[in-house]
């Protein structure tokens, strides 16, 4: 595996820790983001906000200095969830999570797409979810956030696929994280009962996908939507 500079936004806990720290373990330079900044052990850490392009294009200049050049792969995985059912959404409940998931996500694209056009190579994976394509009762923000994830993935697969680009989107399913595990026990059971594998995923078997998306292994890949959810999905 060639060693590339790597950004995982919303690295520093969960599913995207789990990926910074795979990414690090295949020999690739890596920095994360997060909102805060916090120092995260073993982690090269850069605040960002990713809902305001100002501190997007901050975030990606530090990150270029610290691992000394543009970044050549971008995971974009941070994220936001607000709950709640259609008829009792806000404007700011569906505009807060849209405008972090998905314009954030584009925010990071369109900032890292310039520095790849040149180089003629990148990768961009976008962490989606199964939600996004399988559909969930009070999360039509979230599942409207993270579907709109795939089209960004394929208008840029050919809009840039000729320049040695390509973008994929991973969608999760119900992985253990610290989330999951406050869930009630009947909950979980019950969640548990309709994912045909019959038990969660783990943080590292999505880490795992992303780190396939990365590879030279995988170049002739792109516009794909990798699911990560134990058959849940069923491929939608």
């Amino acid at each position: 595996m060639t060693p590339r500079r790597v950004l995982v936004t919303g690295g520093n806990r969960g599913i995207g820790e789990a990926i910074a720290r795979r990414m690090l373990a295949d020999g690739h330079q890596v920095a994360v983001t997060s909102r805060s900044g916090d120092p995260v052990e073993g982690l090269d850490v850069i605040a960002c906000e990713i809902t305001d392009s100002d501190s997007v294009d901050a975030a990606f200049t530090e990150a270029k200095d610290r691992l000394g050049g543009d970044i050549e792969v971008l995971v974009a995985n941070a994220g936001i969830t607000r709950d709640t059912l259609l008829m009792r959404m806000s404007d700011e409940d569906f505009s807060a999570v849209v405008d972090t998931n998905l314009h954030g996500s584009f925010r990071c694209v369109r900032r890292a797409a310039t520095a790849m056009v040149k180089a003629r190579f990148g990768r961009v994976i976008l962490l989606s979810s199964v939600v996004g394509l399988y559909g969930s009762p009070g999360q039509s923000n979230y599942a409207a956030s993270k579907s709109g994830l795939v089209g960004i993935a394929r208008s840029m697969t050919r809009e840039l696929g000729a320049r040695g680009i390509t973008a994929n989107v991973v969608a999760p399913g119900f992985i253990e994280t610290d989330m999951t595990a406050e869930l009630p026990e009947k909950t979980r059971a019950e969640y548990q009962a309709a994912i045909p594998a019959r038990r969660y995923g783990q943080a590292g078997e999505v880490a795992a996908a992303v780190s396939f998306l990365a590879s030279d292994d995988a170049g002739y890949i792109s516009g794909a939507v990798v699911p990560v959810d134990g058959g849940l999905g069923m491929g939608h």
